[in-house]
């Protein structure tokens, strides 16, 4: 975390003045040796290269905040003594700088600006095939629409953790006694007890994994329908409806996006839910619902 340090002495660090351009940040990177390109160009007996240089930053700390601790972003200030804050902390600090209590929040840290654009860091899942590099702190939004982000297994006591298609794949030959099947567009059985509070569907045999959850409160039960798989563009995309009735009484619930989840959480939801109040049970411990679940990009072909 960056206390008491100017930024100038932070990019500069031992540079000499021969060589304080091309080693600015020589403080905070160290070269690769295989990063580099060299361009020649040739004139007469001579060639002169320019060499295309990459880096690895060596503490990330010093990229944040030093206030909140959140990854720095545009806009950053600095007071005079050279401390530095981001803009949501010199509102919060009623524009005095927390270190010395001169005033902040008018004078921009423009060359710390430009560093936290130049740095670019790698996806947090690039270890499971993720190639996208960003500035610093974009990465955190960028992983939870990630297609490469892990899914966790919704199996009781079961610890399997991998990439969405993998998990399919392992519930398939590993939990198919513990879930139903569905068929995208036609209705499918969603009966459960409410003490299990858990009803895995697979569509066919090793596609995509919907949670059915049930939770029961004191005025009544919340039902809520998410698909395991990451928010990303294109994968696992659902609609559904949602219905429950008994003799004269039913109600139903749906919505053209199926929420998805990358792991399933036992927490009352505080939206997306069709609520069956106790009354409406009538002393009952099961829900007999019935499930439509559509495949979006059909859906849309459908119409057109």
């Amino acid at each position: 975390m960056v206390t008491d340090t100017n930024p100038e002495q932070v990019l500069a660090g031992e540079a000499s003045s021969s060589h304080l351009k091309r080693q600015r940040l020589s403080s905070l990177v160290e070269e690769e040796a295989e990063g580099g390109e060299n361009v020649g160009e040739v004139t007469g007996d001579e060639i002169t290269t320019t060499e295309v240089r990459s880096g690895v930053l060596l503490d990330l700390d010093l990229l944040d905040c030093p206030v909140c601790c959140h990854a720095l972003t545009n806009h950053i200030f600095q007071c005079d003594n050279g401390h530095i804050a981001c803009s949501a902390c010199c509102i919060n600090m009623r524009n005095k700088c927390p270190s010395c209590t001169l005033p902040i929040g008018i004078h921009r840290c423009r060359i710390m600006e430009r560093v936290v654009e130049a740095i670019m860091v790698p996806c947090p899942n690039a270890k499971r095939g993720c190639t996208d590099k960003f500035s610093y702190g974009k990465e955190l939004a960028h992983e939870k629409e990630c297609s490469f982000a892990l899914c966790y297994c919704p199996a009781s006591e079961c610890n399997y953790a991998g990439l969405c298609k993998d998990l399919y794949r392992h519930y398939h030959a590993n939990h198919t006694g513990y879930c139903e099947s569905f068929t995208c567009g036609f209705n499918a059985d969603a009966w459960m007890h409410i003490s299990d509070k858990i009803l895995v569907l697979q569509e066919g045999r090793g596609g995509a994994l919907v949670a059915v959850q049930c939770f029961e409160e004191e005025q009544g039960v919340y039902v809520t329908v998410n698909c395991i798989a990451p928010c990303a563009p294109g994968v696992s995309e659902f609609s559904y409806q949602l219905s429950y009735s008994h003799g004269d009484k039913s109600m139903s619930f749906g919505l053209d996006e199926m929420d998805r989840i990358q792991k399933v959480s036992f927490q009352t939801p505080e939206k997306d839910f069709m609520f069956v109040p106790h009354y409406f049970l009538n002393g009952r411990e099961s829900l007999k619902m019935k499930i439509c679940i559509r495949r979006r990009g059909e859906e849309q072909e459908k119409k057109t």
